[in-house]
């Protein structure tokens, strides 16, 4: 298996050269949208998983052949909780040493351990998943390992936010048949004390291991932009595939599905982007019956999103 692959594209990351540290679904966690299926092997112990001085080298061998200036980020992202690599500290120290930055994605599950806290000090930047404040919530979305306590879980994020001194990104998977109404006010209100530099709404986008979870509907997506976004900087949403950000291009069409896929855009910036153009509101409402927009009416404004893509086929 290669351990070490890309660089990639990537949204939150840029060019990054992803570091899969942790064999198949190895997790603490079995999310019900996870698009690598249900985990086989339930663990929340960490241990030694590959030799970490081969897995090192492979990392510096992707290095010197892409070039660091080529990679924005080495991540530690693989097919379980990388978190539960026991040599994952002195992985990440001993791959800075290279002179690339290091960031690690993780479902936050072990970070109670004080210990563990202290190794991810060693990232550049650090993601966490944050997709439900109450334990109800967290058991039907994340199924998570007996062994783990909700409550320490939250309280080991609130610590590690005080400590760190990198980059803070939090990200929130939504599915749909979920009840969501006070569980995003309840999150927004958790965000505001992590104080995040980013905050990253996600949805199911490829085949889930339950049927039942599905894309939310874009009322609840622009209504968790909108909550997270009065106590976060920079919220964005990842509900296309990446590389599907904005970029501008000069040709309207192509700039409002780049922006509107990247977070909602109230009607009145509508207006504004669209005499920047030389368009008028028509053009918006052909996007709509073509069923490239969604527009969502919330606290007495439109806001337009691009319309979520049926999931994708995995080949």
């Amino acid at each position: 298996m290669e351990i070490a692959f890309g660089p990639v594209p990537s949204r939150r990351l840029g060019r990054s050269l992803g570091v899969n540290n942790i064999p198949n679904k190895i997790c603490s966690y079995s999310c019900v949208y996870c698009q690598l299926g249900n985990t086989v092997n339930l663990k929340t112990n960490r241990m030694r998983f590959y030799d970490p001085n081969e897995l090192i080298e492979e990392v510096h061998e992707k290095i010197k052949l892409a070039g660091s200036e080529n990679i924005d980020y080495v991540t530690f992202v693989p097919d379980g909780e990388p978190t539960l690599d026991i040599n994952l500290g002195m992985e990440a120290s001993k791959i800075a040493d290279y002179g690339v930055k290091v960031a690690i994605i993780t479902n936050s599950s072990l970070i109670p351990d004080s210990n563990l806290r202290q190794e991810l000090e060693t990232f550049d930047l650090v993601s966490l998943k944050i997709d439900a404040v109450s334990e109800e919530i967290w058991n039907k979305v994340n199924r998570p390992s007996k062994d783990l306590d909700f409550r320490k879980i939250k309280d080991g994020i609130m610590d590690f936010a005080k400590e760190f001194n990198g980059k803070l990104i939090t990200e929130t998977m939504l599915v749909g048949n979920v009840d969501y109404n006070e569980e995003l006010k309840g999150i927004a209100s958790f965000l505001a004390m992590v104080n995040p530099d980013e905050s990253y709404i996600s949805i199911p986008i490829r085949p889930t291991p339950e049927k039942w979870a599905i894309p939310p509907g874009p009322e609840v997506v622009n209504f968790a932009f909108q909550l997270f976004s009065k106590v976060v900087g920079k919220v964005e949403l990842l509900t296309t595939s990446e590389g599907e950000g904005f970029y501008s291009t000069g040709d309207f069409e192509t700039d409002f599905l780049g922006i509107t896929s990247v977070h909602p855009m109230r009607d009145d910036s509508v207006a504004v982007f669209l005499k920047k153009y030389g368009k008028d509101q028509e053009t918006v409402d052909s996007l709509v019956r073509e069923g490239k927009i969604i527009p969502v009416y919330y606290n007495g404004h439109y806001f337009y999103l691009k319309r979520f893509r049926e999931r994708e086929t995995l080949l």
